[in-house]
Protein backbone atom coordinates (compact mmCIF):
# COMPACT_ATOMS: atom_id res chain seq x y z
CA UNK A 1 0.00 0.00 0.00
CA UNK A 2 1.48 3.43 -0.97
CA UNK A 3 2.58 5.68 1.89
CA UNK A 4 -0.05 8.25 0.93
CA UNK A 5 -2.73 5.62 1.59
CA UNK A 6 -1.46 4.53 5.00
CA UNK A 7 -4.56 3.87 7.10
CA UNK A 8 -3.06 3.06 10.50
CA UNK A 9 -3.60 6.21 12.55
CA UNK A 10 -2.56 4.82 15.94
CA UNK A 11 0.61 6.85 16.49
CA UNK A 12 0.29 9.46 13.77
CA UNK A 13 -3.14 10.71 14.81
CA UNK A 14 -2.71 10.30 18.56
CA UNK A 15 0.62 12.10 18.72
CA UNK A 16 -0.58 14.94 16.49
CA UNK A 17 -3.79 15.45 18.50
CA UNK A 18 -1.92 15.47 21.82
CA UNK A 19 0.79 17.77 20.44
CA UNK A 20 -1.79 20.26 19.16
CA UNK A 21 -3.62 20.28 22.50
CA UNK A 22 -0.37 20.83 24.39
CA UNK A 23 0.48 23.75 22.09
CA UNK A 24 -2.95 25.26 22.72
CA UNK A 25 -2.63 24.86 26.51
CA UNK A 26 0.73 26.63 26.44
CA UNK A 27 -0.65 29.43 24.25
CA UNK A 28 -3.65 29.90 26.54
CA UNK A 29 -1.39 29.98 29.59
CA UNK A 30 0.74 32.69 28.01
CA UNK A 31 -1.82 34.86 26.25
CA UNK A 32 -5.41 34.19 27.39
CA UNK A 33 -7.31 35.55 30.36
CA UNK A 34 -10.93 36.23 31.33
CA UNK A 35 -12.65 39.30 30.03
CA UNK A 36 -13.22 41.91 32.73
CA UNK A 37 -16.83 40.92 33.45
CA UNK A 38 -15.79 37.31 34.17
CA UNK A 39 -12.91 38.28 36.46
CA UNK A 40 -13.66 38.24 40.19
CA UNK A 41 -11.38 41.29 40.55
CA UNK A 42 -13.53 43.37 38.21
CA UNK A 43 -14.29 46.98 39.18
CA UNK A 44 -17.69 47.81 40.63
CA UNK A 45 -20.28 48.67 38.01
CA UNK A 46 -18.80 46.43 35.32
CA UNK A 47 -21.49 45.43 32.81
CA UNK A 48 -21.71 42.17 30.93
CA UNK A 49 -23.38 40.85 27.78
CA UNK A 50 -23.53 37.32 29.17
CA UNK A 51 -27.26 37.23 29.93
CA UNK A 52 -28.12 38.70 26.53
CA UNK A 53 -25.78 36.54 24.47
CA UNK A 54 -25.78 33.18 26.23
CA UNK A 55 -29.07 32.01 24.64
CA UNK A 56 -27.62 32.79 21.20
CA UNK A 57 -24.40 30.99 22.16
CA UNK A 58 -26.41 27.89 23.11
CA UNK A 59 -28.25 27.94 19.78
CA UNK A 60 -25.06 28.37 17.76
CA UNK A 61 -23.42 25.59 19.76
CA UNK A 62 -26.27 23.23 18.89
CA UNK A 63 -25.96 24.17 15.22
CA UNK A 64 -22.24 23.44 15.18
CA UNK A 65 -22.28 20.14 17.04
CA UNK A 66 -25.71 18.69 16.21
CA UNK A 67 -26.87 20.49 13.07
CA UNK A 68 -23.73 20.25 10.98
CA UNK A 69 -22.89 16.81 12.34
CA UNK A 70 -26.19 15.13 11.54
CA UNK A 71 -26.63 16.94 8.22
CA UNK A 72 -23.65 14.96 6.93
CA UNK A 73 -24.90 11.54 8.05
CA UNK A 74 -26.62 10.85 4.73
CA UNK A 75 -23.81 8.55 3.57
CA UNK A 76 -24.91 4.98 4.25
CA UNK A 77 -21.54 3.81 5.60
CA UNK A 78 -20.09 7.05 7.01
CA UNK A 79 -22.36 8.04 9.90
CA UNK A 80 -19.79 7.50 12.67
CA UNK A 81 -17.27 9.66 10.83
CA UNK A 82 -19.76 12.38 9.90
CA UNK A 83 -20.83 13.00 13.49
CA UNK A 84 -17.59 11.91 15.15
CA UNK A 85 -15.16 13.90 13.03
CA UNK A 86 -17.54 16.87 13.20
CA UNK A 87 -17.12 16.77 16.99
CA UNK A 88 -13.34 16.44 16.66
CA UNK A 89 -13.01 19.37 14.25
CA UNK A 90 -15.37 21.62 16.21
CA UNK A 91 -13.82 20.94 19.63
CA UNK A 92 -10.32 21.61 18.34
CA UNK A 93 -11.36 24.44 16.04
CA UNK A 94 -13.11 26.53 18.68
CA UNK A 95 -9.93 26.52 20.79
CA UNK A 96 -7.70 27.42 17.85
CA UNK A 97 -10.19 29.93 16.48
CA UNK A 98 -10.34 31.89 19.73
CA UNK A 99 -6.56 32.20 19.61
CA UNK A 100 -6.32 33.26 15.96
CA UNK A 101 -9.18 35.75 16.22
CA UNK A 102 -7.87 36.97 19.55
CA UNK A 103 -4.42 37.75 18.19
CA UNK A 104 -5.95 39.76 15.35
CA UNK A 105 -9.00 41.37 17.00
CA UNK A 106 -8.82 41.29 20.79
CA UNK A 107 -5.21 41.58 21.94
CA UNK A 108 -4.97 44.03 24.85
CA UNK A 109 -1.68 44.54 26.67
CA UNK A 110 -0.45 41.26 25.26
CA UNK A 111 -3.50 39.32 26.46
CA UNK A 112 -6.55 37.87 24.72
CA UNK A 113 -9.62 38.43 26.87
CA UNK A 114 -12.05 35.52 26.55
CA UNK A 115 -15.77 36.01 27.10
CA UNK A 116 -19.12 35.02 25.69
CA UNK A 117 -18.60 36.99 22.45
CA UNK A 118 -15.25 35.36 21.74
CA UNK A 119 -16.80 31.96 22.47
CA UNK A 120 -19.48 32.62 19.86
CA UNK A 121 -16.83 33.75 17.40
CA UNK A 122 -14.83 30.62 18.19
CA UNK A 123 -17.84 28.54 17.19
CA UNK A 124 -18.18 30.63 14.03
CA UNK A 125 -14.58 29.92 13.06
CA UNK A 126 -15.22 26.17 13.25
CA UNK A 127 -18.21 26.53 10.92
CA UNK A 128 -15.88 27.40 8.04
CA UNK A 129 -13.97 24.14 8.50
CA UNK A 130 -17.17 22.11 8.85
CA UNK A 131 -18.41 23.56 5.56
CA UNK A 132 -15.12 22.59 3.93
CA UNK A 133 -15.38 19.17 5.57
CA UNK A 134 -18.67 18.72 3.70
CA UNK A 135 -16.94 19.19 0.35
CA UNK A 136 -14.35 16.49 1.10
CA UNK A 137 -16.55 14.24 3.24
CA UNK A 138 -15.45 10.61 3.13
CA UNK A 139 -12.15 11.25 1.36
CA UNK A 140 -9.72 12.31 4.09
CA UNK A 141 -8.08 10.93 7.22
CA UNK A 142 -8.48 12.43 10.71
CA UNK A 143 -4.85 13.56 10.53
CA UNK A 144 -5.56 15.49 7.35
CA UNK A 145 -8.62 17.03 9.00
CA UNK A 146 -6.62 18.31 11.98
CA UNK A 147 -4.03 19.90 9.69
CA UNK A 148 -6.84 21.36 7.59
CA UNK A 149 -8.41 22.88 10.71
CA UNK A 150 -5.17 24.57 11.77
CA UNK A 151 -4.55 26.08 8.34
CA UNK A 152 -8.10 27.04 7.40
CA UNK A 153 -8.98 28.77 10.66
CA UNK A 154 -5.72 30.74 10.49
CA UNK A 155 -6.52 31.89 6.95
CA UNK A 156 -10.17 32.50 7.87
CA UNK A 157 -9.17 34.76 10.77
CA UNK A 158 -6.87 36.75 8.48
CA UNK A 159 -9.60 37.15 5.86
CA UNK A 160 -12.16 38.10 8.51
CA UNK A 161 -9.75 40.79 9.73
CA UNK A 162 -9.28 42.03 6.16
CA UNK A 163 -13.01 42.22 5.45
CA UNK A 164 -14.19 43.52 8.82
CA UNK A 165 -11.33 45.64 10.12
CA UNK A 166 -9.50 46.84 7.01
CA UNK A 167 -12.31 47.16 4.45
CA UNK A 168 -14.96 47.75 7.15
CA UNK A 169 -17.50 45.75 5.17
CA UNK A 170 -20.71 44.65 6.92
CA UNK A 171 -21.25 40.91 7.26
CA UNK A 172 -23.05 40.35 10.55
CA UNK A 173 -24.38 36.89 9.61
CA UNK A 174 -21.20 36.00 7.71
CA UNK A 175 -22.65 35.09 4.31
CA UNK A 176 -19.28 36.06 2.89
CA UNK A 177 -16.68 35.38 5.57
CA UNK A 178 -18.02 32.02 6.79
CA UNK A 179 -20.29 30.48 4.16
CA UNK A 180 -18.77 31.62 0.86
CA UNK A 181 -15.28 31.34 2.34
CA UNK A 182 -15.78 27.82 3.70
CA UNK A 183 -17.44 26.59 0.51
CA UNK A 184 -14.89 27.87 -1.99
CA UNK A 185 -12.01 26.94 0.30
CA UNK A 186 -13.47 23.43 0.36
CA UNK A 187 -13.96 23.29 -3.40
CA UNK A 188 -10.33 24.30 -3.92
CA UNK A 189 -9.17 21.60 -1.50
CA UNK A 190 -11.42 19.07 -3.22
CA UNK A 191 -9.99 19.96 -6.63
CA UNK A 192 -6.44 19.36 -5.43
CA UNK A 193 -7.43 16.06 -3.77
CA UNK A 194 -9.45 14.88 -6.79
CA UNK A 195 -9.16 11.17 -7.60
CA UNK A 196 -10.86 9.66 -10.64
CA UNK A 197 -11.29 6.37 -8.76
CA UNK A 198 -13.95 7.97 -6.56
CA UNK A 199 -16.30 8.69 -9.46
CA UNK A 200 -19.64 6.89 -8.92
CA UNK A 201 -18.24 5.19 -5.83
CA UNK A 202 -20.46 2.35 -4.65
CA UNK A 203 -20.43 3.60 -1.04
CA UNK A 204 -21.26 7.22 -1.86
CA UNK A 205 -24.98 6.93 -1.42
CA UNK A 206 -27.72 6.90 1.15
CA UNK A 207 -30.27 4.52 2.60
CA UNK A 208 -33.67 5.37 4.01
CA UNK A 209 -32.58 5.73 7.64
CA UNK A 210 -29.39 7.68 6.85
CA UNK A 211 -31.43 10.33 5.04
CA UNK A 212 -33.74 10.57 8.05
CA UNK A 213 -30.75 11.16 10.33
CA UNK A 214 -29.50 13.87 7.97
CA UNK A 215 -32.92 15.50 8.09
CA UNK A 216 -32.50 15.83 11.87
CA UNK A 217 -29.49 18.04 11.18
CA UNK A 218 -31.52 20.08 8.71
CA UNK A 219 -34.27 20.74 11.24
CA UNK A 220 -31.86 21.83 13.99
CA UNK A 221 -30.02 24.17 11.63
CA UNK A 222 -33.26 25.60 10.27
CA UNK A 223 -34.70 26.30 13.72
CA UNK A 224 -31.60 28.00 15.13
CA UNK A 225 -30.34 29.92 12.09
CA UNK A 226 -31.90 33.22 13.25
CA UNK A 227 -29.62 33.00 16.31
CA UNK A 228 -26.60 32.35 14.08
CA UNK A 229 -27.25 35.46 12.01
CA UNK A 230 -28.16 37.71 14.94
CA UNK A 231 -25.72 36.58 17.64
CA UNK A 232 -23.07 39.26 17.17
CA UNK A 233 -25.23 42.09 15.83
CA UNK A 234 -23.81 45.25 17.44
CA UNK A 235 -27.15 46.78 18.52
CA UNK A 236 -30.27 45.37 20.15
CA UNK A 237 -32.54 46.64 17.37
CA UNK A 238 -30.12 45.22 14.79
CA UNK A 239 -30.22 41.86 16.54
CA UNK A 240 -34.01 42.01 16.50
CA UNK A 241 -34.06 42.77 12.77
CA UNK A 242 -31.60 39.96 12.08
CA UNK A 243 -33.94 37.44 13.70
CA UNK A 244 -36.95 38.73 11.75
CA UNK A 245 -35.18 38.93 8.39
CA UNK A 246 -33.62 35.47 8.72
CA UNK A 247 -36.88 33.95 9.95
CA UNK A 248 -38.74 35.02 6.82
CA UNK A 249 -35.88 34.24 4.46
CA UNK A 250 -35.78 30.67 5.75
CA UNK A 251 -39.55 30.28 5.46
CA UNK A 252 -39.65 31.51 1.85
CA UNK A 253 -36.71 29.31 0.96
CA UNK A 254 -38.50 26.17 2.15
CA UNK A 255 -41.56 26.68 -0.05
CA UNK A 256 -39.37 27.56 -3.01
CA UNK A 257 -37.10 24.54 -2.59
CA UNK A 258 -40.07 22.19 -2.30
CA UNK A 259 -41.69 23.70 -5.39
CA UNK A 260 -38.53 23.50 -7.50
CA UNK A 261 -37.71 19.98 -6.32
CA UNK A 262 -41.10 18.73 -7.47
CA UNK A 263 -40.99 20.75 -10.69
CA UNK A 264 -37.59 19.35 -11.69
CA UNK A 265 -38.71 15.72 -11.35
CA UNK A 266 -40.55 14.14 -14.28
CA UNK A 267 -43.06 12.56 -11.91
CA UNK A 268 -43.25 15.56 -9.60
CA UNK A 269 -41.60 13.76 -6.69
CA UNK A 270 -39.53 15.49 -4.01
CA UNK A 271 -35.78 14.83 -3.80
CA UNK A 272 -34.49 14.46 -0.25
CA UNK A 273 -31.17 16.00 -1.32
CA UNK A 274 -32.96 19.25 -2.06
CA UNK A 275 -35.08 19.14 1.08
CA UNK A 276 -32.12 18.46 3.36
CA UNK A 277 -29.99 21.25 1.93
CA UNK A 278 -31.67 23.82 -0.29
CA UNK A 279 -34.22 24.60 2.44
CA UNK A 280 -31.36 26.10 4.46
CA UNK A 281 -30.00 28.37 1.73
CA UNK A 282 -32.21 31.24 2.86
CA UNK A 283 -30.40 31.37 6.19
CA UNK A 284 -27.05 31.55 4.44
CA UNK A 285 -28.14 34.22 1.97
CA UNK A 286 -29.75 36.39 4.65
CA UNK A 287 -26.52 36.69 6.64
CA UNK A 288 -24.87 39.83 5.27
CA UNK A 289 -28.06 41.89 5.27
CA UNK A 290 -29.46 40.32 8.45
CA UNK A 291 -29.39 43.49 10.56
CA UNK A 292 -30.02 45.90 7.69
CA UNK A 293 -33.35 47.65 7.09
CA UNK A 294 -34.43 45.35 4.28
CA UNK A 295 -37.93 44.82 5.73
CA UNK A 296 -39.62 41.40 5.91
CA UNK A 297 -40.38 41.36 2.18
CA UNK A 298 -36.65 41.76 1.55
CA UNK A 299 -35.96 38.70 3.66
CA UNK A 300 -38.65 36.78 1.79
CA UNK A 301 -37.17 37.82 -1.56
CA UNK A 302 -33.65 36.77 -0.55
CA UNK A 303 -34.93 33.38 0.62
CA UNK A 304 -36.94 32.94 -2.58
CA UNK A 305 -33.90 33.58 -4.80
CA UNK A 306 -31.62 31.43 -2.64
CA UNK A 307 -34.06 28.52 -2.76
CA UNK A 308 -34.18 28.63 -6.55
CA UNK A 309 -30.42 28.90 -7.03
CA UNK A 310 -29.60 26.21 -4.48
CA UNK A 311 -32.07 23.66 -5.84
CA UNK A 312 -30.98 24.24 -9.44
CA UNK A 313 -27.38 23.90 -8.31
CA UNK A 314 -27.98 20.48 -6.79
CA UNK A 315 -29.84 19.34 -9.90
CA UNK A 316 -27.52 20.63 -12.63
CA UNK A 317 -24.33 22.26 -11.36
CA UNK A 318 -22.92 19.61 -9.02
CA UNK A 319 -22.58 17.00 -11.81
CA UNK A 320 -20.90 19.58 -14.05
CA UNK A 321 -18.36 20.49 -11.37
CA UNK A 322 -17.44 16.82 -11.00
CA UNK A 323 -17.32 15.89 -14.69
CA UNK A 324 -15.90 19.06 -16.24
CA UNK A 325 -13.83 20.73 -13.49
CA UNK A 326 -12.91 17.62 -11.48
CA UNK A 327 -14.32 19.14 -8.31
CA UNK A 328 -16.01 16.39 -6.32
CA UNK A 329 -18.31 18.10 -3.81
CA UNK A 330 -19.65 15.31 -1.58
CA UNK A 331 -22.27 17.33 0.30
CA UNK A 332 -22.95 19.96 -2.34
CA UNK A 333 -21.61 22.81 -0.20
CA UNK A 334 -21.35 24.95 -3.32
CA UNK A 335 -25.14 24.92 -3.56
CA UNK A 336 -25.91 25.32 0.15
CA UNK A 337 -23.11 27.68 1.22
CA UNK A 338 -21.17 28.90 -1.81
CA UNK A 339 -23.74 30.39 -4.16
CA UNK A 340 -26.13 31.48 -1.38
CA UNK A 341 -23.13 33.11 0.31
CA UNK A 342 -22.48 35.09 -2.86
CA UNK A 343 -26.18 35.98 -3.05
CA UNK A 344 -25.88 37.28 0.51
CA UNK A 345 -22.82 39.31 -0.41
CA UNK A 346 -24.58 40.81 -3.43
CA UNK A 347 -27.62 41.63 -1.31
CA UNK A 348 -25.26 43.37 1.11
CA UNK A 349 -23.95 45.54 -1.72
CA UNK A 350 -27.50 46.57 -2.62
CA UNK A 351 -28.43 47.10 1.03
CA UNK A 352 -25.43 49.34 1.61
CA UNK A 353 -26.09 51.34 -1.56
CA UNK A 354 -29.68 52.00 -0.45
CA UNK A 355 -28.80 53.00 3.12
CA UNK A 356 -29.75 56.55 4.11
CA UNK A 357 -30.82 58.63 7.08
CA UNK A 358 -34.36 58.49 5.73
CA UNK A 359 -34.32 54.70 6.03
CA UNK A 360 -32.25 54.35 9.22
CA UNK A 361 -32.66 57.66 11.01
CA UNK A 362 -30.20 58.09 13.87
CA UNK A 363 -29.32 54.40 13.64
CA UNK A 364 -27.44 54.75 10.35
CA UNK A 365 -24.00 55.10 11.91
CA UNK A 366 -24.73 52.25 14.32
CA UNK A 367 -25.56 49.86 11.51
CA UNK A 368 -22.84 51.22 9.20
CA UNK A 369 -20.12 52.65 11.49
CA UNK A 370 -18.15 53.99 8.51
CA UNK A 371 -21.03 55.92 6.94
CA UNK A 372 -20.05 59.28 8.48
CA UNK A 373 -16.86 58.98 6.39
CA UNK A 374 -18.34 57.18 3.39
CA UNK A 375 -21.27 57.69 1.05
CA UNK A 376 -23.75 54.87 0.49
CA UNK A 377 -22.15 54.05 -2.86
CA UNK A 378 -18.68 54.01 -1.33
CA UNK A 379 -19.85 51.60 1.37
CA UNK A 380 -21.36 49.42 -1.35
CA UNK A 381 -18.00 49.44 -3.09
CA UNK A 382 -16.27 48.23 0.05
CA UNK A 383 -18.92 45.51 0.39
CA UNK A 384 -18.06 44.36 -3.13
CA UNK A 385 -14.36 44.46 -2.28
CA UNK A 386 -15.02 42.32 0.78
CA UNK A 387 -16.84 39.71 -1.29
CA UNK A 388 -14.15 39.66 -3.95
CA UNK A 389 -11.34 39.44 -1.42
CA UNK A 390 -13.07 36.58 0.38
CA UNK A 391 -13.41 34.53 -2.80
CA UNK A 392 -9.78 35.09 -3.79
CA UNK A 393 -8.40 34.29 -0.33
CA UNK A 394 -10.63 31.21 -0.04
CA UNK A 395 -9.69 29.74 -3.41
CA UNK A 396 -5.96 30.45 -3.14
CA UNK A 397 -5.83 29.42 0.52
CA UNK A 398 -7.82 26.27 -0.20
CA UNK A 399 -5.55 25.27 -3.06
CA UNK A 400 -2.43 25.73 -0.93
CA UNK A 401 -4.01 23.84 1.96
CA UNK A 402 -5.06 21.06 -0.40
CA UNK A 403 -1.49 20.60 -1.58
CA UNK A 404 -0.23 20.52 2.01
CA UNK A 405 -2.71 17.91 3.26
CA UNK A 406 -2.15 15.80 0.14
CA UNK A 407 1.44 15.14 1.21
CA UNK A 408 2.01 11.41 1.83
CA UNK A 409 3.13 12.02 5.43
CA UNK A 410 -0.46 12.63 6.56
CA UNK A 411 -1.96 9.51 5.02
CA UNK A 412 -5.32 9.26 3.31
CA UNK A 413 -7.82 6.47 2.70
CA UNK A 414 -7.43 4.44 -0.50
CA UNK A 415 -10.26 4.62 -3.01
CA UNK A 416 -11.93 1.41 -1.90
CA UNK A 417 -12.06 2.59 1.73
CA UNK A 418 -13.46 6.06 1.11
CA UNK A 419 -16.96 6.84 2.40
CA UNK A 420 -16.61 3.96 4.88
CA UNK A 421 -16.40 4.13 8.68
CA UNK A 422 -14.60 0.82 9.06
CA UNK A 423 -11.22 2.23 8.09
CA UNK A 424 -11.05 4.47 11.19
CA UNK A 425 -13.76 3.19 13.56
CA UNK A 426 -14.74 0.03 15.39
CA UNK A 427 -18.01 -0.70 13.63
CA UNK A 428 -20.69 -3.26 14.63
CA UNK A 429 -21.72 -5.86 12.07
CA UNK A 430 -23.60 -4.16 9.26
CA UNK A 431 -27.28 -4.85 8.82
CA UNK A 432 -28.50 -6.20 5.51
CA UNK A 433 -31.50 -4.06 4.70
CA UNK A 434 -31.95 -5.52 1.23
CA UNK A 435 -31.34 -2.21 -0.49
CA UNK A 436 -28.41 -1.45 -2.72
CA UNK A 437 -27.49 2.12 -3.58
CA UNK A 438 -24.97 3.47 -6.02
CA UNK A 439 -25.05 7.21 -6.21
CA UNK A 440 -23.17 10.45 -6.56
CA UNK A 441 -26.13 12.12 -4.85
CA UNK A 442 -27.59 11.12 -1.53
CA UNK A 443 -30.78 9.31 -2.33
CA UNK A 444 -30.74 9.02 -6.11
CA UNK A 445 -30.76 5.97 -8.36
CA UNK A 446 -31.91 3.49 -5.73
CA UNK A 447 -31.65 0.03 -7.24
CA UNK A 448 -33.75 -2.93 -6.23
CA UNK A 449 -31.40 -5.95 -6.44
CA UNK A 450 -34.34 -8.25 -7.18
CA UNK A 451 -35.30 -6.41 -10.35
Amino acid sequence: MPASYSTNMRLKFSLLAIALEVVIIVQYALFVTYETAADSRKPNGTTTDFDRLYPSFQDVHVMIFVGFGFLMTFLKRYGFSSVGFNLLIAAFGLQWGALMQGFLHHLHDGKIKIGITSMINGDFSTATVLITFGAILGKTSPVQLLILTVLEITIFAANEFLVGEVLKAKDVGASMTIHAFGAYFGLAVSRVLYRSGLKDHEKEGSVYHSDIFAMIGTIFLWMFWPSFNSAIAPTSDGQYRAVINTYYSLAACVLTAYALSSLLDKKGKLDMVHIQNATLAGGVAAGTTADMMIYPYGGLLIGFVAGIISTLGFKYLTPILASKLKIHDTCGVHNLHGMPGIIGGLAGIVGAAMSSTVLYGNGLSKTFPERPKRTAIQQAGFQAAGLGATLVVAIVGGAITGFIISLPIWGQPPDQNCFDDQIYWEVPDAEDDGEQLNSSEHGKYKINPEV
